[in-house]
């Protein structure tokens, strides 16, 4: 594995654990945690072993967002410099969506910010009880600009544009309501919720949910008429796999 500084890695018994490592700054982004999380993402990528992606925060937080030193480059960046940031998150957000393995993120405490647009790239968001979530940008003067192209497909407009404009932080319970997030599990029993949801992920066809992922977000923009199309292509792609074959065999033996 490779020596990274502010995330850890590993994988095991096919699920691959990103946790970002920087619990003293509540693992704010920086230009390193997000070099080093979009290089172990790729390289969960390329191992045939990884059927799940979980992530995850060390600490009582899960990423607080940006860190200060990057805040104040923010504020004092010229237009190209500011492009060249922007464009690593938007990157990174491109590159989670089209990651071939399902990737789930864990949140505990706070998601804030560019910590809350990490987790909503993410493909499931799996929340304790008192986990916080919200986009406190426009205190600030600031937006979270590329992930509304996210929040927007998450939740209904109506409710990204009260997130985005009114910078309130809300609970874990009303991130579940609105669609924000997909589980919410008691304090006491998270860790071992997000155990066994992520272990029966990862008991599922890798092809089949791999397939699915692609498709589901291929669509997005399509005509009906496209989408029905592209499922139509993907339905016989499918068929032809291995672990199709097998279930379909297996099943009629029943």
């Amino acid at each position: 594995m490779p020596d990274y500084q502010k995330i850890l890695f590993s994988v095991e018994e096919s699920i691959a654990r990103i946790t970002l490592n920087r619990p003293d700054k509540r693992n704010a982004l920086d230009d390193e945690i997000v070099s080093e999380f979009k290089d172990a993402l790729e390289a969960a990528s390329r191992d045939d072993s990884v059927r799940v992606v979980l992530i995850s925060g060390a600490g009582k937080d899960f990423c607080s967002g940006a860190d200060l030193a990057s805040l104040q480059r923010i504020s004092e960046a010229g237009v190209a410099e500011s492009m060249a940031s922007a464009r690593v998150m938007g990157e990174l957000f491109v590159d989670m969506r089209r990651h071939p393995r399902p990737i789930i993120v864990a949140v505990r405490g706070r998601a804030l910010a560019g910590g809350c647009g990490l987790a909503t790239a993410c493909d499931i968001i799996l929340a304790a009880e008192s986990a916080r979530f919200g986009y406190p940008e426009v205190n600030i003067g600031f937006i979270p600009a590329m992930v509304m192209a996210i929040l927007r497909r998450s939740v209904s407009e109506k409710r990204a544009f009260e997130l985005i404009t009114r910078g309130e932080i809300i609970s874990a319970r009303s991130a579940f309501e609105i669609g924000m997030i997909n589980r919410v599990f008691p304090d006491d029993q998270f860790d071992a919720e997000v155990e066994a949801y992520v272990t029966q992920m990862a008991s599922k066809s890798a092809s089949a949910v791999s397939l699915a992922k692609s498709l589901l977000y291929h669509m997005d923009g399509m005509t009906f008429e496209t989408a029905i199309e592209a499922g139509i292509q993907m339905n016989a792609i499918t068929r032809m796999t291995e672990d199709c074959k097998r279930g379909v065999e297996q099943f009629l033996k029943k």
